[in-house]
């Protein structure tokens, strides 16, 4: 499937350059001929005024005047033999009276663009007049052309990339929430038939210990079937205490974490934090971010919770002193499946990024990083007025 997918993009991107090529090349030869037909236009011009120059009195002189009359598009600039300025056409003679150097570029210009026509006015071959011509407007329109063409192109091109980045972004969407939604599914059955085992336990007597510990777990599945469950649907936003809901997370991942492995939670001030989230769906993210720091120093090292708040922001800094991440790889980390573990599908800092931004309007990116030193993911929510 890849490689007929590469196959197709190679056939369009050959089709592509080879429908550019054929234009530019067509163009070049459109403007080519236009090129030489102007050059005679203008020979004829010349020869035009050569004969009513020196024609005489009873001499019909119409068709001359003719072909003189009727050349309003090709901006000629006559000189004599010192290429001094002697006279002008299809030039604006505004811009020629209010800039004194403006008809001078143009006849350096005309130099540069086509080779003179000399027109010898005696038998002294030192007598001559010269005509220096530029382009017409169609004949630059043509020039243009291929690289407006290219322009157009371009712009079909990205648009088109956007499009299929965007489409297939939704198609990846669409395929997480239709797999965290499967998931709560399949759970909701086990977890129900487990609460029903928990319940017959206690009646036959168990041990209220072991009873009380199965029956934790029991409700930790089906809070994960919960969270699974919220994914692709709008959550209701709460004022509930961000504080306290911090800490009971560090808590608890302390209680499953090693020895060696330090909690510290810093708070900035000593009222709690109030705002408007999804409980759920937040402890999720913080879970998340306390697991990436626990999984990244292997058993020993310290994890720092910061606290701050301004007056429109509330910062939430989760810091490790683990293996780091390269910058390279700052943005690519909350890509889905990306993962620098042997196990796992990379999916809990890319749904913790969907959680932040799109459902609390917040952010979630890397603030600091170092390899061999530790990372700090920064979440950083919008206060309620």
């Amino acid at each position: 499937m890849l490689q007929q997918y590469l196959n197709w993009r190679t056939l369009f991107a050959v089709i592509a350059i080879g429908i550019v090529t054929g234009t530019i090349v067509y163009s070049n030869y459109l403007s080519d001929k236009i090129a030489a037909d102007e050059r005679m236009k203008v020979e004829a011009w010349v020869e035009a005024s050569k004969f009513l120059i020196n024609a005489a009195p009873d001499t019909d002189i119409q068709l001359p005047s003719l072909i003189r009359n009727e050349q309003k598009n090709i901006p000629i600039i006559e000189t004599d033999e010192k290429d001094s300025v002697i006279s002008f056409i299809n030039i604006d003679s505004n811009k020629v009276l209010n800039n004194p150097y403006y008809l001078a570029r143009k006849l350096k210009e005309f130099k540069k663009s086509n080779p003179p026509i000399v027109l010898q006015l005696s038998k002294d071959p030192s007598m001559i007049n010269k005509y220096y011509y530029g382009e017409s407007l169609l004949l630059q329109e043509v020039r243009y052309y291929p690289l407006v063409q290219l322009i157009v192109v371009a712009l079909f091109i990205i648009l088109a990339i956007v499009s299929i980045q965007l489409r297939n972004r939704s198609t990846q969407n669409q395929v997480w929430v239709g797999m965290a939604k499967e998931t709560a599914h399949q759970l909701g059955t086990p977890v129900s038939s487990l609460r029903g085992w928990v319940e017959m336990l206690r009646e036959m007597q168990t041990d209220e210990k072991i009873v009380a510990e199965i029956e934790k777990d029991v409700e930790r599945l089906s809070l994960v079937s919960d969270r699974f469950g919220k994914i692709g649907s709008t959550p209701q936003l709460s004022e509930n205490n961000l504080t306290l809901h911090v800490e009971k997370m560090v808590e608890y991942m302390k209680r499953r974490a090693a020895g060696s492995v330090v909690f510290e939670i810093q708070r900035h001030q000593e009222l709690p934090i109030m705002t408007a989230f999804s409980p759920q769906l937040f402890d999720w993210v913080i879970e998340n971010l306390l697991k990436n720091a626990l999984d990244s120093m292997k058993g020993k090292g310290k994890i720092t919770v910061e606290l701050t708040e301004d007056s429109t922001h509330i910062l939430i800094d989760v810091t490790d002193t683990g293996k780091g991440i390269p910058r390279s790889n700052w943005e690519r980390v909350f890509k889905p499946g990306f993962s620098t573990k042997k196990r796992g599908w990379g999916l809990g800092l890319s749904l913790s990024k969907r959680i932040i931004e799109q459902y609390h309007k917040g952010e979630l990116y890397v603030k600091h990083s170092e390899p061999g030193k530790g990372t700090t993911f920064r979440i950083k929510l919008n206060k309620v007025s």
